[in-house]
Order: structure tokens, then C-alpha cells, then sequence
């Protein structure tokens, strides 16, 4: 499985600007459910990650900044696409994260049939 940035027409990755400003022991800690996530694919499941509804799927780490959250979804069967991620404050995943996340992935599939890679 290779995981992916979802890129914006700007060139931004906001995924990887997400991890970037985390601290470095939450940074490694996303590195290794990346690392699983290439691992074990449709496969991975909690703790590690959760499917939560619209194809979309969360990667779920704890760190000192709280519960961590990346979404993504799977393209072509061997591709996991990072949309945007976020630290959760309430039991619930935020409405607007999992919008953008299922926005993000109509667009990315809109680019590969037209042909965009």
C-alpha cells in the first residue's frame, strides 16, 4: 500500500503541514501509523485506525496535543490518500473535518480520470 498527500491546486499539502507543526514525539508517532497503515492497508483497525463513514477512515494516535487525527481514503486498491488531519476535542469526529475529507476525495478522483496524476 503507498500512502499519499492529497495536494491542493495551490501546491499545499495540508496533511503534511498538520504533522509538521506537531511536536517531534507526535511527529514519529504519525510516521508509525503511516508505517502500519503501508503495512496492513484495508486491513488496519483500532487502536491504529476506524472507518467512519462516506469511505473516509481516520489514522488514531494520542500524544501530548490530545487525540490526533488524519483522515484519508483508499484509491485504486493500493493507494491511501491523507486529506487533512486535526486534534479531536470532543468524542465525536468534527462535521466540517469529515466534509473536507469527502470534498478532498471527489476532487482527487476527479483528477485521476481526467487523467492528472
Amino acid at each position: 500500500m503507498k500512502v499519499v498527500y492529497f495536494v491542493l491546486a495551490s501546491g499545499r499539502r495540508p496533511v503534511e503541514e498538520f504533522v509538521d507543526g506537531l511536536n517531534i514525539r507526535s511527529q514519529r508517532k504519525f510516521m508509525d501509523k503511516v508505517e502500519l497503515l503501508e503495512s496492513f492497508g484495508r486491513k488496519l483497525t483500532a487502536p491504529h485506525a476506524k472507518y467512519i463513514g462516506s469511505e473516509i477512515f481516520e489514522l488514531r494516535l494520542e500524544s501530548v496535543e490530545g487525540a490526533i487525527r488524519v483522515l484519508y481514503f483508499f484509491f485504486a486498491g493500493d493507494k491511501a490518500v491523507l486529506t487533512n488531519g486535526f486534534i479531536k476535542k470532543t468524542n465525536k469526529t468534527p462535521v466540517k473535518e469529515k466534509e473536507t475529507a469527502v470534498v478532498r476525495k471527489e476532487i482527487y478522483f476527479q483528477e485521476q480520470q481526467g487523467g492528472a496524476s
